[in-house]
């Protein structure tokens, strides 16, 4: 296990619309403020899009279980925003419910918001970490550049 102290340096408020893709909005605002360590908490609903729900098999590199869902779902969760070279990287998992149904994953792609979601963003200070593509799993995964390890 590696780790690093971090404090928080801003604290934002965001209301997603409608039709937005939850992924590009959330790139668009994190290239906006500059925002290169931070941790999201959401809630709202989910029109369509995609989620990884696991390996297909538990091996290295893993093969993703994709699942498309339409017809909205209410949905909370957690993400992270860290960047790289290429700018923010943004990795979510959500929980998300239709009638007597769930579903928990990793939200991908064009994944649209129904009717709202709110979410508060914590940008981290202090500490110095980014994305990397690990050469084992395949896998854009969270490297810590400074601190304990």
């Amino acid at each position: 296990m590696q780790y690093a102290k971090a404090r928080l340096k801003k604290i934002f408020l965001l209301k997603f619309s409608d039709g937005d893709i939850l992924l590009d909005e959330l790139e668009k605002f994190s290239r906006k403020e500059g925002i290169k360590s931070a941790v999201m908490v959401f809630l709202g609903a989910l029109r369509s899009g995609k989620l990884v729900t696991g390996p297909k098999k538990p091996v290295i590199p893993p093969s993703p279980n994709w699942k498309k869902f339409k017809d909205g779902w209410e949905a909370m969760g957690i993400g992270t925003i860290f960047s790289n070279k290429s700018g923010p990287q943004i990795h979510i998992h959500t929980a998300m419910g239709k009638k007597n149904k769930t579903l928990t994953g990793c939200v991908r792609l064009d994944s649209k918001v129904f009717l709202v979601i709110e979410a508060i963003v914590f940008e981290l200070a202090g500490v110095k970490a980014g994305k990397e593509i690990d050469p084992r799993t395949g896998l854009n995964l969270l490297k810590i550049y400074s601190g304990n390890a």
